[in-house]
């Protein structure tokens, strides 16, 4: 068994197929990418139509999610009612393969299925094999669809990653003029490890049009559904609008080959959402955001590999927030800053213990990092903190409310947390997060701040993947913030034809610890660096 390379060129664009260190795993793709060729966009901009055969089909794609040292999760859809069985082996002839019986898809889970792949090597590139059988006759099975991932090692490895969010959004669907979400050629041609993807999976709120005229007199086009041509209500809703991103073949490339770890954001259910919130939006009959984001969070169980939220939990309430650990040098504390917080509000409580990731949550992070043995630990926000951020009334959506005095409202739980980091010497923390829509860098100095019992972090901010770019916003002075990068459009939804998407890609030196943040933009263009040295404040 060959352990996975490390000799990955972090700066080169490079294009998908072309890069030494991933041809072995491309090759392998191959067979998946013609079972998944039925789903290449037409040139009418309509989703098609899909023939169906006598066998269950994997027209979706493969996926895996929340890897770990001895495997993760993969998922599939079916095109009809299906057994799903997963192969997986440590080289690409699946000699010897390791066989895993998965559940059987049908409409309660909208024929999508996951299963826990375990018991496999560490450090290793898997290989696996997605079969879905007839329940009625094993002997009738569809097309094997293949994907690959890696597993995490117990020793000290070089590390890579890359991270966005905000995807097919204000509009701004799948373009086959464009070739689609192309972006994730980009990134799957650094051949990262796993893929964060920090939240707006989707735009439930945010149907798309069949075409689209932009500013200088160029149409944009969509491809388009059923689904996405109003906003998302019932669960059939929801789930055709994770669906809509499937018809993507950029993105099913990219599935097949990197894994994800995942979280959610607001617009999974309806832009700026809270608990309690009646919506008020006369696009919706539905107007209680807790009945939408029910759907919406069983929606999102079925068809992402995330290991808190089953995607047969549909009967219960799941749990986003969660951490997961990739070896001694990194673990990856993703967090829920929308299902937990208190209301849209002015911020400026003097007294809140629910804040922005309620009570339980604060907690368990809190928890969680002192126990952390990790050189780095990656605090995956799916909202900014420095950055002021308002919703419609003018309350405050994020955590900075735009008083430079002392922490108020939501502030008061970031604080508590940064204390609690800097009392503990808990070190190597950085905070990477979405959004906003525009790619920025933020240093935080207690010497700078307002409240200043904390130690000195990094913030970076990227995204969107395919949804419009937005002007910069205003810095809150309260943690002390320094923006010594940023990069954003001079208008409001700026459509991806005339504003570049952007990524984040970070490096972790398996040798000397160090970590390389990179912000990118579409196009292969390196914007901002920067490298941390492990177990230092202040840098």
């Amino acid at each position: 068994m060959t352990p996975a390379p490390d000799h990955r060129s972090p700066d080169s664009p490079g294009a998908p197929g072309t890069d030494a260190p991933g041809v072995a795993r491309r090759r392998l793709l191959t067979g998946s990418l013609a079972a998944t060729a039925a789903l290449a966009l037409p040139a009418a901009g309509v989703a098609p139509a899909f023939a169906r055969s006598g066998r269950p089909a994997a027209r979706w794609g493969v996926q895996a999610g929340d890897v770990g040292a001895d495997g993760g999760l993969v998922w599939v859809r079916s095109d009809r009612p299906a057994r799903m069985v997963v192969e997986a082996s440590a080289t690409e002839s699946f000699r010897g393969p390791r066989r895993f019986r998965g559940p059987l898809l049908g409409p309660g889970t909208d024929f999508t299925g996951t299963t826990r792949l375990h018991g496999l090597p560490s450090g290793q590139q898997i290989h696996y094999r997605v079969l879905l059988a007839d329940p009625d006759d094993p002997r009738r099975g569809g097309e094997p669809v293949t994907g690959t991932f890696r597993t995490t090692s117990p020793r000290r490895r070089d590390v890579r990653f890359t991270w966005s969010g905000d995807i097919a959004g204000q509009g701004w669907g799948i373009n086959p003029d464009r070739g689609g979400y192309r972006v994730f050629d980009e990134m799957g041609a650094l051949d990262p490890d796993f893929f964060l993807c920090s939240g707006d999976t989707i735009y439930a709120d945010s149907p798309v049009e069949p075409e689209v005229t932009l500013p200088d007199g160029r149409i944009w086009r969509n491809t388009t559904t059923e689904e996405k041509a109003k906003v998302a209500e019932t669960l059939a809703e929801f789930r055709g609008n994770f669906r809509y991103n499937l018809l993507d073949a950029p993105m099913r490339r990219f599935n097949a080959r990197v894994p994800w770890i995942v979280q959610w954001d607001d617009h999974e259910v309806h832009n700026n959402w809270y608990p309690g919130q009646l919506l008020d939006d006369d696009r919706y009959t539905e107007k209680r955001a807790d009945v939408l984001a029910a759907r919406a969070l069983r929606a999102f169980g079925e068809y992402f590999p995330v290991s808190t939220l089953p995607a047969r939990a549909a009967d219960r309430a799941g749990r986003v927030y969660r951490v997961l650990r990739h070896g001694p040098l990194l673990d990856v504390f993703v967090l829920d800053m929308r299902s937990h917080r208190r209301p849209n509000s002015p911020g400026r409580e003097t007294d809140d213990t629910v804040g922005i990731l309620g009570a339980e949550q604060l907690a368990w992070l809190k928890r969680e990092l002192s126990r952390s043995r990790a050189v780095w630990k990656v605090i995956a926000s799916d909202m900014p903190l420095g950055l002021v951020v308002l919703d419609a009334d003018q309350h405050v959506e994020a955590v900075a409310q735009g008083d430079p005095g002392a922490p108020l409202g939501r502030e008061l739980q970031i604080a508590e947390l940064l204390r609690h980091i800097k009392h503990r010497r808990i070190t190597g923390t950085l905070w990477l997060t979405a959004d906003v829509h525009h790619t920025s860098a933020q240093h935080y100095r207690p010497e700078r701040a307002a409240f200043q019992d904390f130690a000195p972090f990094w913030e970076f901010v990227t995204g969107p993947l395919a949804a419009g770019g937005f002007p910069a916003t205003a810095l809150d002075a309260t943690f002390g913030p320094d923006q010594v990068f940023v990069q954003a459009p001079g208008r409001a939804n700026v459509s991806p034809a005339e504003s570049p998407q952007y990524f984040g890609a970070v490096d972790i030196d398996g040798a000397s610890g160090e970590l390389t943040v990179r912000l990118r933009a579409e196009g292969g263009r390196t914007l901002f660096r920067r490298t941390l040295q492990p177990g230092l404040v202040g840098q």
